[in-house]
């Protein structure tokens, strides 16, 4: 390959070469290449390629690798390193997981792929490396997780101690889909006592009683998908869907007892992994039983995140995963990055009795209010609407999408009743809907007074007193109270349920 492709560089607008990594998780069912651009807080996909392979079908029976996968997986893997070089991914690692590591033919197969890829790094994990790297990429998404972590493959199934945001105690046991099916021999009832065996072998389990159990894997987010197209949720993202300990059990114990053309006709069920779902189903509901966990909470992030949050810095890490995927936004799309400090400081007294969770959203609210200034006037407020509420920030919950994109849309003077609202309004209760609502309204009256520069903004200020809304304009800033204006300190008085005022000052 010649240094030209090899490099593959990219640039961004002022000339800055924008790093790229990538990462191929080798699994016992599936291969998969993820290239990440970037090294930040909020790791963004820029392609992300699957092949369903079935390396570790039949280990169990056999010992070894499926030698008709093997041959497939040799082809995959040269097409991904082809392609992730050809994309400027530097580093560029595979992790090898259960069925490679524990196959009698897994060294020969690691030996065949590094003859063909002598500069590809392959790593060969330890079910404790594997679990390890599942709860970075976890905590990347959800820093202050609390509770336990399940991450299930085709061979194994590993779990992780999570404590408010760090992970513990860690243990890796032979429950994959794949591998649990072929030890029951298809029989589910055999499964689900092979589960509770390893699970009483593993006494902290038990200490999740009333927490989180979180979920990684591609048959657990099957489940989640299948749950968001049969409830007819209003946002199809698995990251952060939340389960109730009761759904969950009722989810499984439908999966569980469907036959497999059943599950095949079921609404978001997908076809190449259809086999496996009845085994994820039962491997979940055993979980729920040990942990005693009180919901389910899905995550996309996983393994491979996990292996990209390693690649950033610790600062990086330790940033507030809203507000970088905020400023994210207004460094793509804003105007100016001077004005949503200011505007964090102009609100900062419209709502009494301000929790820190709403005073956070109400800054990256500030952060994004600017994101739809290049978009065609008759379409900003929708496009900035779901540009907010699709966005890839890892560590947003499906509350805070709701929330921002409403405040942004209506800053934009969407009409209240628009359609493509609905989701947003249905995600989000009566309380988060009125801020949102205040917030807008605020949003709105700030560009208008200035302009969308932090020095017109300087020349005002915004208070409650009592059961009025004051609106405090300095004498020659160059702003001043017209039509505009009038109107919108109106209406935001109005929201509040407050009479408005506007004063000068010297």
């Amino acid at each position: 390959m010649d240094s030209a492709m090899r490099e593959g560089p990219v640039w961004m607008e002022d000339g800055r070469r924008l790093p790229r990594s990538a990462t191929v998780d080798l699994g016992s069912n599936s291969v998969r290449l993820v290239v990440f651009e970037g090294r930040g807080r909020n790791p963004l996909t820029i392609f992300n390629e699957k092949a369903v392979l079935g390396l570790g079908r039949g280990l169990v029976t056999t010992g070894r690798l499926n030698e008709e996968a093997v041959d497939q997986a040799l082809t995959v893997m040269v097409r991904y390193h082809t392609v992730a070089r050809a994309m400027g991914a530097d580093p560029v690692e595979v992790l090898a997981t259960a069925a490679v590591r524990d196959a009698e033919n897994g060294p020969a197969f690691v030996a065949a792929l590094r003859e063909r890829l002598p500069d590809l790094t392959i790593r060969v994990l330890t079910g404790q490396e594997e679990a390890l790297l599942s709860a970075d990429g976890v905590l990347l998404g959800f820093p202050d997780a609390d509770g336990l972590l399940g991450d299930i493959g085709g061979g194994s199934l590993e779990l992780v101690e999570l404590a408010h945001g760090r992970a513990g105690r860690a243990v890796s046991l032979p429950l994959g889909a794949i591998r649990l099916s072929e030890r029951a021999s298809g029989e589910i009832q055999r499964g689900r006592a092979m589960a509770t065996e390893e699970f009483n072998r593993v006494p902290w389990l038990s200490e999740a009683t009333g927490r989180d159990l979180y979920l990684v894997g591609g048959a657990w987010r099957a489940l989640a998908r299948m749950h968001i197209a049969q409830t007819a949720y209003p946002l199809s993202i698995v990251h952060h869907y939340v389960l109730s300990r009761e759904e969950a059990r009722d989810l499984s114990g439908v999966v569980m007892a469907a036959t497999r053309r059943t599950l095949e006709r079921m609404a978001g069920a997908p076809t190449k992994r259809v086999q496996d779902l009845p085994w994820a189903a039962m491997v979940m509901r055993r979980l729920l039983r040990a942990s005693g966990a009180r919901r389910v909470v899905f995550s996309a992030n996983g393994l491979r995140e996990g292996w990209y949050a390693r690649q950033i810095s610790s600062e990086e890490r330790q940033r507030d995963p809203l507000v970088a995927a905020a400023q994210d936004l207004a460094g793509r799309f804003g105007r100016d990055p001077r004005l949503p400090p200011a505007l964090a400081q102009w609100t900062a007294g419209l709502f009494e009795r301000e929790s820190n969770a709403e005073a956070a959203l109400r800054v990256a609210a500030c952060w994004i209010s600017d994101i739809g200034s290049h978009d065609h006037p008759d379409y900003r407020a929708e496009h900035a609407y779901f540009r907010v509420l699709r966005q890839a920030g890892v560590g947003l919950d499906h509350h805070a999408r709701a929330f921002l994109a409403l405040t942004v849309a209506l800053r934009y003077e969407a009409g209240p009743e628009a359609a493509y609202l609905q989701a947003a309004r249905v995600l989000l209760d009566v309380a988060g809907v009125r801020r949102a609502e205040i917030l807008g309204a605020a949003l709105r009256l700030a560009y208008t007074l200035s302009g969308g520069t932090p020095e017109l903004l300087a020349g005002t200020g915004l208070e409650r007193e009592g059961g009025r809304l004051v609106l405090r304009l300095v004498e020659g800033s160059g702003v001043f109270a017209g039509e505009s204006v009038l109107r919108r300190v109106e209406a935001l008085a109005a929201v509040l349920g407050l009479e408005s005022t506007v004063e000068l000052a010297a």
